[in-house]
C-alpha cells in the first residue's frame, strides 16, 4: 500500500533546453531532496525511525543525479541502523504493473519496457529471474517521440504533444516503416522511423498544416511494432499475461491498441497507471520490498551505475 509518493517535476527547468541538462537535473536534486523526504513522510503521517529500509536507484541514469538520492538513501539508512537496498531503475518499471493490483503479487509475464531511454522486452519468471528477449538496437521509442517532436517544432517533452495532435490526425496519411517488425527476432529499431519523417518534412510545403496526420501516422507506426513484437513475443514464450510500463506506456493510443490486440489474442494485460508509469519513488520502493521480503539488502559500499543492465 502506497502511504504517499511524492515527485518533483523538473520538466519546466528543461523545458528551454528541449531536453534534459545534467548540471541543471543535479543542481535541482540537491535543492528540493531534504523538503521533499519531509513533506513525504509528513503525508505518510511517519516519522523517520519508523521507516524499516531505505532505498535508491543505482542505474541506469545520469551520474550526477544518481549520486545524490543514493548517497541520502546511504545515509539515512546508516543513521537510523536499517537496511539500504540498491535498486535498478528499469527493475522498477518492470514490477510496477502489480503494484495497483489488489494482490501485489508478481506473476510470470512477458514485460515491455518503453520509455525515453529504453526499449525492452522481458520474460518476467520470478523476482531476481529476468530473461531479455530484445531491445532497441538504436532509438528507444520514447527518445523517436521527442525527436520527431522537435522536427515538428512541438514543445518539450514531445511524446505527450505528439498524443494529443494524432487524436485529430489520420493514422494512414503518410506511410512509415514499420522497422524490424517481420525480423524473427524480439530487437527494435527506431532510428529509420525518425529518418523517414525528416525526409517526409521535405517533400511537404507546409507540415505545420498537417501536423495532425505527421503525428498520428508517425505514432501509429510506433505503436504497431511495440504491440506486434510484444504479442509475438508472449506465444513464444508461453505467457498469457503481458504487462507495460515506463512512460511511453501513457500514450494513448499505445494502450487502446494493447487492450485490442490482447483481447484478439486472449491474453490478460497489466499497463502501469499513468502516475506509476513514468519515473516514480512508488516503483522503486515496491521492487525493494519484494528483494527486502527475501532478505536481498545491499552493501553499503555498493556504487552508482549510470549504464547498469537489468540482466
Amino acid at each position: 500500500r502506497i502511504l504517499a509518493s511524492q515527485i518533483a517535476s523538473q520538466i519546466s527547468l528543461h523545458q528551454p533546453y528541449g531536453g534534459i541538462v545534467p548540471e541543471i537535473a543535479s543542481r535541482s536534486h540537491n535543492l528540493v531532496l531534504r523538503p521533499l523526504i519531509n513533506s513525504t513522510l509528513e503525508e505518510a503521517s511517519l516519522a523517520l525511525s519508523q521507516i524499516d529500509a531505505f532505498a535508491a536507484t543505482a542505474g541506469p541514469g545520469l551520474a550526477s543525479s544518481l549520486l545524490i538520492g543514493n548517497t541520502t538513501a546511504k545515509a539515512l539508512a546508516l543513521v537510523q541502523d536499517k537496511p539500504f537496498l540498491s535498486i535498478n531503475h528499469l527493475e522498477g518499471h518492470l514490477l510496477s504493473p502489480f503494484l495497483d493490483a489488489k494482490t501485489n503479487t508478481i506473476t510470470p509475464c512477458v514485460a515491455l519496457i518503453v520509455s525515453g531511454g529504453h526499449t525492452l522486452l522481458v520474460h518476467l519468471r520470478n523476482i531476481n529471474d529476468y530473461h531479455l528477449l530484445g531491445r532497441t538496437r538504436d532509438d528507444a521509442a520514447g527518445e523517436a517521440f521527442d525527436k520527431v517532436a522537435k522536427m515538428l517544432n512541438l514543445p518539450y517533452p514531445g511524446g505527450p504533444e505528439i498524443d494529443r495532435l494524432s487524436k485529430k490526425g489520420d493514422p494512414s496519411a503518410y506511410e512509415f516503416p514499420r522497422s524490424m517488425i517481420n525480423s524473427r527476432d524480439f530487437a527494435f529499431s527506431f532510428s529509420g522511423l525518425k529518418t523517414a519523417m525528416f525526409y517526409t518534412l521535405k517533400k511537404i510545403p507546409n507540415p505545420q498544416h498537417e501536423l495532425n496526420n505527421l503525428a498520428a501516422s508517425f505514432q501509429e507506426a510506433v505503436v504497431d511494432v511495440l504491440v506486434s513484437k510484444t504479442i509475438t513475443a508472449a506465444h513464444y514464450t508461453k505467457e498469457f499475461l503481458i504487462t507495460v510500463s515506463g512512460g511511453v506506456s501513457c500514450n494513448s493510443r499505445l494502450r487502446e491498441a494493447f487492450v485490442a490486440r490482447c483481447h484478439e489474442a486472449n491474453l490478460d494485460l497489466k499497463i502501469s497507471p499513468p502516475h506509476l508509469a513514468t519515473d516514480n519513488a512508488a516503483m522503486i520502493a515496491f521492487a525493494a520490498a519484494q528483494k527486502l521480503a527475501l532478505n536481498l539488502t545491499s552493501s553499503f559500499t555498493e556504487d552508482i551505475n549510470p549504464n547498469l543492465p537489468l540482466v
